[in-house]
């Protein structure tokens, strides 16, 4: 829980900054190029979950709070904040004299007007309304004061506030133009502001030369969505491409930035995981003593140290060793194919079933780990085949339609460090990544941790829900990702964020 001194703390740290940044040069002339693996398809925050929309999107907007590179929780459009209630209220004094990109004011109403947007139904038809679903409802105490009520306390609420849904967005300008109309054309109120979007090419934007943290040192910022990993690679070596951003970059490019003096390779310990998890309802993976076979049909260990080079850890559930939740005792099941031979024997399933895995086509990575994971399966007995989807396709229609094969990729970025962010997610009835299971008992867990302020009591829930989730073989976990970036050394200033959330108004280049 944030207690006064943390608050007073960091809003005299931010005090100290800010009287820093007015001192600060006129904005420097310089145009930064960005390659994102991906277009998210909106920039309305109420639509996403992709890693890639906040790449973008840090930049444009803010939260009433903001945790950067180093991780740690300082203000954002709110000056301070205060814990009221044993939690149950929360109030927030405002930032003044802040602008939204059109010239509208930033105020309480607009805190108001953003929040129960996201609660009503707009945002019920995106993925991310069930991450503020503790709060009951926003009051204006006057224009640069608002307070939060709360259902019950959500212990990982100010976090979630510095990113993704909770960005404040203008209530003027989507009036006048139109939810469509700001999902390709997005305002918000920071560093820098929307030029233009052409889908699946670029997103360019410019300095907000009034920015309340200070000007940014660049002019111009582009995002080129450049899906194939080589051609990013090469367009960083021609220098038409400042900075590669995570997970384009394939482990087999690797020396070949380290090898380019004029780039430098930044690789740091991220939340990002992966797995493949299981469609628990058709064929044979219908019966957990099948998938818990082919978990340990797979060698995690030797795919870690051969195919990723290092760059990556096992994990035993769907989130890093920095996550909230972890449990180190919590051990996956074992490589041993001849247990795996026996299991699959004894459910039934003849030599040759066959299996598809779904995976992302762009990502290499995945698709050269997919292949191996296919090689262990053959070993025993298990054909699989490997379909890549377009990855927009395989997010928003595949996987939450329920219409993948026996198994397929999950990345999660679990950008909150808490586990509560990944697990209600994947596993609680009816949302959007959980396609296949209705479980009451891992509901009842879900929901219990929610509310609680107790922190050992609630980790202790935490790690039951992974240890159920191990039980139920649901997926197999693979490994946690480093955050690996490719950067043109004529940037400076560069800091590389764990989560892929990089702002780069403190960024120049030579």
């Amino acid at each position: 829980m944030t207690t006064p001194k943390t608050i007073r703390t960091a809003f005299l740290s931010l005090a100290m900054a800010g009287v820093a940044f007015a001192a600060a040069p006129a904005m420097a002339e310089g145009k930064l190029t960005v390659s994102s693996p991906q277009d998210p398809g909106s920039w309305d925050p109420v639509d996403t979950f992709l890693v890639n929309w906040a790449a973008v999107a840090t930049n444009i907007f803010d939260g009433l709070t903001y945790r950067g590179p180093d991780l740690k929780l300082v203000p954002g459009l709110a000056e301070s904040w205060e814990e009221l209630d044993e939690g149950k209220r929360i109030r927030f004094k405002l930032r003044q004299g802040v602008t939204f990109h059109d010239g509208e004011p930033f105020n309480a109403a607009a805190v108001k007007f953003t929040f129960e947007r996201l609660l009503g139904e707009q945002g019920s038809k995106g993925p991310q309304r069930s991450n503020y679903t503790a709060i009951e409802s926003v009051e204006v105490i006057d224009d640069y004061t608002v307070e939060m009520k709360l259902k019950s306390p959500d212990p990982v609420l100010l976090t979630k506030l510095a990113g993704y849904g909770a960005m404040i967005v203008p209530p003027k300008y989507i009036a006048e133009h139109g939810e469509d109309h700001f999902n390709t054309n997005p305002v918000g109120t920071g560093a820098f502001k929307f030029v233009s979007y052409a889908p699946k090419v670029d997103i360019k934007l410019a300095a907000n030369p009034d920015y309340w943290g200070g000007a940014p040192k660049l002019s111009e910022l582009e995002y080129r969505f450049i899906t194939e990993p080589a051609t990013a690679v090469a367009e960083l070596q021609a220098g038409r491409v400042d900075v590669v951003l995570p997970p384009t970059i394939p482990i087999g490019m690797i020396d070949v930035i380290r090898n380019d003096p004029k780039l430098e390779l930044v690789s740091v310990p991220g939340p990002t995981v992966d797995a493949l998890r299981f469609n628990t309802r058709d064929g044979i993976t219908k019966d957990v003593n099948v998938r818990k076979a082919l978990i340990m049909a797979v060698d995690r260990k030797t795919i870690v140290e051969q195919i990723l080079a290092g760059q990556a850890t096992e994990i035993a559930s769907f989130q890093s060793a920095l996550s909230f939740g972890d449990d180190p005792a919590l051990k996956p099941l074992p490589y041993d194919p001849e247990a795996a031979k026996k299991l699959l024997t004894e459910a039934g399933v003849q030599e040759g079933a066959s299996v598809q895995i779904d995976v992302r086509g762009n990502d290499q990575t995945m698709n050269e780990v997919a292949q191996v994971i296919a090689s262990y399966l053959q070993m025993v007995g298990v054909t699989a085949s490997i379909k890549p989807y377009e990855t927009n396709v395989l997010l928003n229609d595949i996987i939450p339609q329920g219409k993948t094969g026996a198994m397929f990729q999950q990345k999660w970025g679990g950008w909150t460090f808490d586990y509560d962010n990944t697990a209600y997610a994947m596993y609680h009835s009816g949302e959007k990544w959980n396609p296949y299971e209705s479980d009451s008992e891992l509901d009842k867990l879900l929901e219990s941790q929610r509310s609680l302020t107790d922190r050992a009591e609630r980790e202790r829930i935490l790690r039951e829900i992974a240890a159920t989730v191990a039980d139920r073989a649901l997926e197999i976990p693979l490994y946690n990702s480093n955050a690996i970036y490719g950067v043109n050394k004529r940037v400076k200033d560069f800091v590389a964020a764990p989560d892929n959330r990089t702002k780069f108004d403190t960024v120049s280049v030579e």
